[in-house]
C-alpha cells in the first residue's frame, strides 16, 4: 500500500481497526489514511467490508478493536465533538414518508441544537437548491423516486457547513443527470475546502471526481493512494493489433516478452480478433522496475516490421484500474452506470 506523505494532515485515520461479527471477521486491521481536502474514492466488491468500516468511524458501530481519529481526535470518545464537522449517508436514506421532502429537512435540522432556528428555512431551501430538488420540497417522499431520496439524503448531510462528508453509494438510483448534478456537486464540496469520502463500486464514478482511492477486499484494505499511483502500481504492457500474430508473437519472444490474447485481467477480444476484422490483439508484459521496462516501443515496432508483421495498431500503456482492481480483489466491478 502506498503511504501518505509525512506531514499531511488527515482527516480520517485508522490504525488496526477490526470488527467480528461472531466467527465472521468483516474489517480486518484496516489502516486508512485520507488527507485533508480529498476526494477519496472507498471501493470494494459487494461485502468487502466498506460499510462496516464506515459506520465504525462514525461511531454507529463498536470496533472490536483498533482505533478510529477523525481531524486528530479519537473516536468514539469524541463522538460529540466530531460529528457536528461531519455530514453522512449511510446504508441508504431514512424519511418520513409522509411528509414532504422539505418538512422533512425541516425536522432533522430542528434535532440539531447547535444550529439556529431563526436560518432553518433558509439553510433547507439552500440544501435542496444544492442537490436539485427544489421543484419536489412540497412532495411528499412516498412518491419521491429512489434517485430522488438519496439526493434528499446528500441535501441532509448539507444542512450545516460539514467539514468531512461521507457519502455511501451517493449514485445509487441515480439516472444519468442526477449522477452529473451528483458529481458536480462533489466537486464543489471538495472545492470550498470539505473531504468528501465517496464510498462505491463504480469505477467511472471514481475515476471522474476522486482524487485519491482505497481498495477493500474480504475486510481487508488492499491498497491506497492517489489515483495514478494506484495505476503506476499494476504492470505496464504493450499492445499490439496485427492480423500476423504468430509471427508476432515468435518476435516478442526473441525480445524477451511473452506475449498472449488475453490481457492481465482477461481482457480478451471475442473471437481472437479486433472489432472491425483487423487482427488478433495480443498483450505483452514489461517487465517491471524500468519505467515503462523491456526494449523501447520503437525498437519493437521496428523489429515487428523487420520481420514482416503487419502492425495495424500499437500502444505502450499501463492497465486500467479496472484491471488493477480486479487482481487486488479477484472480483470484478461495475465500470458503467
Amino acid at each position: 500500500m502506498t503511504a501518505v506523505g509525512e506531514g499531511t494532515e488527515l482527516s480520517i485515520e485508522t490504525s488496526g481497526l477490526s470488527k467480528r461479527f461472531g466467527h465472521q471477521l468483516a474489517v480486518d486491521g484496516v489502516d486508512l489514511a485520507v488527507p485533508k481536502g480529498s476526494v477519496f474514492g472507498f471501493l470494494g466488491p459487494n461485502g468487502s467490508g466498506k460499510t462496516t468500516t464506515i459506520r465504525l468511524m462514525l461511531g454507529l458501530a463498536t470496533a472490536t478493536s483498533g482505533s478510529v481519529r477523525l481531524f486528530g481526535q479519537e473516536m468514539p470518545q469524541r463522538l460529540h465533538q466530531v460529528l457536528p464537522r461531519v455530514g453522512a449517508l449511510v446504508e441508504g436514506p431514512a424519511f418520513y414518508p409522509f411528509l414532504s421532502g422539505a418538512a422533512n429537512l425541516h425536522r432533522f435540522d430542528a434535532a440539531d441544537p447547535q444550529v439556529s432556528a431563526a436560518t432553518r428555512k433558509a439553510r433547507v431551501q439552500s440544501a435542496l437548491e444544492r442537490v436539485g430538488l427544489t421543484h419536489a420540497a412540497d412532495k411528499k417522499v412516498r412518491a419521491y423516486s429512489l434517485g430522488m431520496k438519496q439526493r434528499l439524503g446528500i441535501a441532509n448531510a448539507l444542512l450545516a457547513p460539514r467539514e468531512l462528508l461521507v457519502l455511501d453509494e451517493p449514485t445509487n438510483g441515480l439516472d444519468p443527470q442526477g449522477t452529473r448534478e451528483v458529481r458536480s456537486l462533489v466537486r464543489s464540496l471538495a472545492a470550498d475546502g470539505a473531504t468528501v469520502f465517496v464510498s462505491s463500486h463504480l469505477l467511472a464514478e471514481v475515476e471522474q471526481i476522486c482524487t485519491h482511492a482505497a481498495i477493500m477486499s474480504a475486510g481487508r484494505l488492499v491498497a491506497q493512494g492517489t489515483l495514478a499511483e494506484l495505476r503506476q502500481a499494476g504492470q505496464a504492457r504493450i499492445r499490439v493489433l496485427t492480423p500476423d500474430a504468430g509471427t508476432a508473437t515468435e518476435v516478442l519472444a526473441r525480445l524477451g516478452l511473452s506475449a498472449a490474447v488475453d490481457g492481465p485481467a482477461g481482457a480478451r477480444v471475442p473471437g481472437g480478433t479486433d472489432s472491425n476484422g483487423a487482427g488478433e490483439v495480443l498483450y505483452a508484459p514489461l517487465p517491471a522496475g524500468a519505467g515503462t521496462g523491456g526494449p523501447a516501443p520503437e525498437a519493437v515496432v521496428a523489429a515487428l516490421v523487420a520481420a514482416g508483421v503487419r502492425v495495424r495498431g500499437f500502444a505502450a500503456e499501463q492497465v486500467s484500474l479496472e484491471e488493477r482492481f480486479v487482481a487486488l480483489t479477484g472480483e470484478g466491478f461495475d465500470v458503467v452506470q
